[in-house]
């Protein structure tokens, strides 16, 4: 393996869709993704990237703003590495290489949602140093 992470420029869009679409068995369609990352892209979003030999295997999205309670903020989102290339370290060395990159931004917090019956993903926050501070609620309108 030749692992890099990186930032995936917006022009390389395409990559990201068939690895979000792997998340709790995404159905909407290629086209509503791909318009909807676009839009993302003009508002505080960035997208990292795990690069094996120059293949995206895992992704994650990056919010940046400022919150009163936590100071200038990232939150990852939508974070998944390729079934392949699980259990092997890489989430943790991928969130060494986020905290990096967001205090370079001058970020002081971090926060995130998971979902309640992805386990794994919690036993991997924990670990991280992640706490609970509340539930995440969400209406469709």
């Amino acid at each position: 393996m030749s692992i890099v992470f990186k930032i995936v420029e917006q022009e390389q869009i395409e990559e990201i869709i068939p690895l979000v679409q792997k998340l709790n068995g995404y159905k909407d369609p290629d086209d509503l993704l791909r318009e909807r990352f676009l839009e993302m892209f003009t508002q505080n979003y960035e997208c990292a990237g795990i690069y094996d030999s120059g293949t995206l295997v895992g992704v994650c999205g990056l919010w940046f703003c400022t919150r009163h309670y936590s100071g200038r903020s990232v939150e990852p989102d939508h974070v998944i590495i390729d079934e392949a290339y699980r259990n092997k370290g890489l989430g943790k060395q991928f969130f060494n290489w986020i905290y990096n990159y967001a205090l370079s931004k001058d970020c002081e917090t971090m926060e995130l949602n998971t979902y309640v019956v992805n386990a794994e993903s919690h036993k991997f926050y924990f670990n991280e140093g992640f706490k609970i501070l509340g539930y995440h609620f969400l209406k469709k309108l």
